[in-house]
């Protein structure tokens, strides 16, 4: 059945509905080698062959939820048209898969790819505010003070940041911190730009390193840098869930 191209977009997880009309309105988008920039376009996904930015659009029946250990140094797109390493040069199969949010190109940890178009609006989306735990490994030993100015709000440019659950850890899978240095938890339910690391440049922080280690009930688990491995099914049954969705 013909359905409209944003929708075609959107359910093949490239963006939300409204992302994929200004995709359309600059010219990235293409069916059977066209450019098509007007709204209302009808594609019939079983046919018509979909690209953005040059690349195959995958629109299937069944989703696919890759769950990636993002290593530092590795940007949180596909391909990288200056060569850097890219999230296609981890997951060869990543066709037709987009991220589900970012991380940082010196930050590491869990992303999730995925072409289930409403799941990355939700888990992106700001509204909806699923909680993301990092750890943090800084400089230094933060004082009592600095730990209560991180949870209840740090003043960035854009506004104040949102109360967030700030700890010290004496123990990670990744060992002990270094002399000097010391292991946080920070658990937030907004996500904007760089924002543990302004929070702490703010309170005069050093952040060595930065790792997601869950998004709502997924979890990074044992996972090597680099490594990916699909959802299981209970997996994907619960972030549904905690999504909204099912």
């Amino acid at each position: 059945m013909p359905i409209r191209l944003q929708k075609a977009l959107s359910q093949a997880g490239v963006a939300s509905r409204r992302a994929s009309e200004q995709l359309i309105r600059e010219g990235r988008v293409e069916v059977n080698g066209r450019r098509v920039t007007e709204m209302g376009v009808q594609v019939d996904p079983e046919r018509d062959e979909i690209a953005v930015d040059g690349r195959p659009v995958s629109i299937s029946g069944r989703r696919r939820y890759i769950l990636l250990y993002k290593p530092r140094g590795c940007l949180s797109v596909l391909t990288d048209d200056r060569g850097r390493r890219a999230l296609a040069d981890l997951v060869p199969d990543a066709q037709g898969l987009y991220p589900a949010g970012r991380l940082d190109y010196n930050s590491e940890g869990l992303l999730l790819l995925t072409d289930d178009g409403a799941l990355t609006q939700r888990l992106t989306h700001p509204r909806y505010e699923h909680e993301k735990t990092y750890l943090v490994l800084v400089r230094g030993e933060p004082t009592t003070e600095t730990l209560r100015a991180l949870r209840t709000g740090i003043e960035l440019e854009e506004g104040r940041t949102a109360p967030a659950r700030v700890g010290r850890v004496e123990r990670t899978q990744w060992g002990r911190a270094p002399r000097g240095q010391t292991w946080l938890r920070f658990v937030l339910r907004e996500g904007r730009k760089r924002q543990i690391r302004r929070m702490c440049d703010t309170v005069a922080l050093e952040v060595r390193r930065l790792i997601r280690v869950r998004i709502g009930p997924l979890e990074l688990g044992k996972l090597e840098p680099g490594d990916h491995r699909p959802l299981t099914e209970d997996e994907i049954r619960r972030l549904l869930q905690a999504a909204g969705i099912e």
